[in-house]
């Protein structure tokens, strides 16, 4: 018996079993493609890539920042700690410790997310929607690695109830929901996501705090067969702070910055910060991937980085107050620009969807978000806060590119 026939054979009843039904058909979708298509008559486009599959590439090209983020987990957890610093050293305790910390984040995030799209589905007795494939892969890399689960489950509730479902479900959203999910952290719970110790994970009250996978499973795994193992109460070494570089350039600029992290170290994301947003090449093989597949559009990343740089130009020029001083171009080897720009920033829901529209729309989240960074003494970032404010925007600049080509063509006619 086929694969095939055997979904079919144990398909529920829609009627009698709505919420069995819309599970069913989302895994059942997501292995198959639909049989039928568009007619080969008319204007009609017909392409083999659906909706799932357009969000699956999007996830793919996000794996490079899971693995590396998984590592960098751990690293930092054992440079608090002055053991293991060197990038290799202990590499199977940073990947284990860097699992542990990941993979609750990940699976919390998909059981609330997935399980209230499945329930709004099921009531609407309509397919499931693919919009969580992404959003349940970005919200991960976007919190610290030592945010509270129930946390969590409450901002990503948040963000699919309010952002999503109750404007209609996927393709209705105005705002980003993996921003909207942070930014309820932000600022429902602003310590959990906020300061320096939150970056670095499991070094509570100053030692080393392990959990039962670490002593019991992995210890006694890596000690049959001679490795290294974890030290619960270890302590951190003195003047361990884990700041990020962006809360050291706001305390006293470049130079603030460059005393504790190389620019090598920022540009090759061996720092404290959110999970996936530190390793800059491994987001621009992300780009690549988007790029090439012609899933993101490159008019947005491209205007997004330019007004980000004409922003950070205008603040060397001025000059006010340290922050202001960082060469405009260091800007980019700080927080997480790039990732924002890549994945968040291009969102083909929430984004401006008119060619001229996505110059005005990135350009002015790269103008406003340098704006946010430099300026707001609270926030020492600002990509979440500008992709939001602009996702609002969106709908109103292209109603006036159209207006602008309707006027244009009226006039010829």
């Amino acid at each position: 018996m086929a694969l095939i026939d055997f979904f079919k054979k144990i398909e529920p009843d829609k009627k009698k079993s709505p919420f069995l039904h819309t599970l069913y058909d989302g895994f059942f979708t997501f292995a198959y493609t639909p049989d039928t298509v568009t007619s080969g008559k008319g204007v009609h486009i017909r392409d083999g890539m659906d909706l799932k599959r357009t969000m699956v590439f999007v996830v793919l090209a996000m794996q490079f920042c899971y693995l590396f983020g998984t590592f960098n987990i751990g690293h930092q957890h054992f440079v608090a700690l002055g053991q293991h610093t060197g990038l290799l050293e202990g590499f199977h305790l940073k990947l284990v410790h860097g699992l542990i910390k990941l993979l609750p984040i990940f699976v919390v995030t998909h059981v609330v997310g997935l399980g209230i799209e499945f329930w709004y589905a099921a009531r609407k007795g309509h397919a499931i929607e693919e919009g969580f494939l992404v959003s349940g892969a970005l919200i991960p890399l976007i919190m610290p690695p030592d945010l509270p689960l129930w946390i969590l489950a409450i901002s990503v509730a948040f963000a699919v109830i309010v952002g999503k479902e109750a404007f209609g479900g996927t393709g209705m959203n105005i705002l980003n929901i993996a921003l909207l999910c942070r930014v309820f952290v932000f600022f429902a719970y602003p310590t959990e996501i906020s300061g320096d110790q939150v970056w670095v994970s499991a070094v509570a009250d100053g030692v080393a705090n392990y959990g039962w996978w670490h002593t019991t499973v992995f210890n006694g795994f890596f000690e049959s067969i001679g490795w290294s193992t974890f030290q619960p109460g270890s302590p951190v070494v003195d003047a361990f702070t884990g700041a990020t570089p962006l809360g050291l350039a706001a305390a006293g600029g470049w130079e603030a910055v460059t005393d504790v992290y190389t620019t090598s170290q920022m540009w090759w994301g061996t720092i404290p910060g959110s999970i996936g947003e530190s390793s800059k090449p491994l987001i621009l093989v992300g780009v690549f991937i988007l790029l090439s597949t012609g899933i993101a559009s490159w008019r947005i990343m491209v205007s997004m980085f330019i007004g980000g740089a004409v922003m950070a130009m205008l603040l060397n020029i001025w000059g006010a107050n340290p922050f202001m001083e960082v060469p405009w171009y260091y800007q980019f080897y700080m927080g997480s620009f790039l990732f924002a720009m890549a994945f968040m920033a291009t969102d083909p829901v929430t984004a401006a969807s008119t060619n001229r529209g996505k110059w005005v729309y990135g350009f002015f989240i790269g103008f406003v978000g340098m704006i946010i960074r430099v300026l707001n003494p609270a926030y020492p970032e600002g990509w979440m806060l500008a992709i939001l404010f602009m996702n609002v925007f969106a709908p109103l600049i292209d109603h006036y590119v159209l207006q602008a080509n309707i006027s244009k063509r009226l006039k010829r006619a």
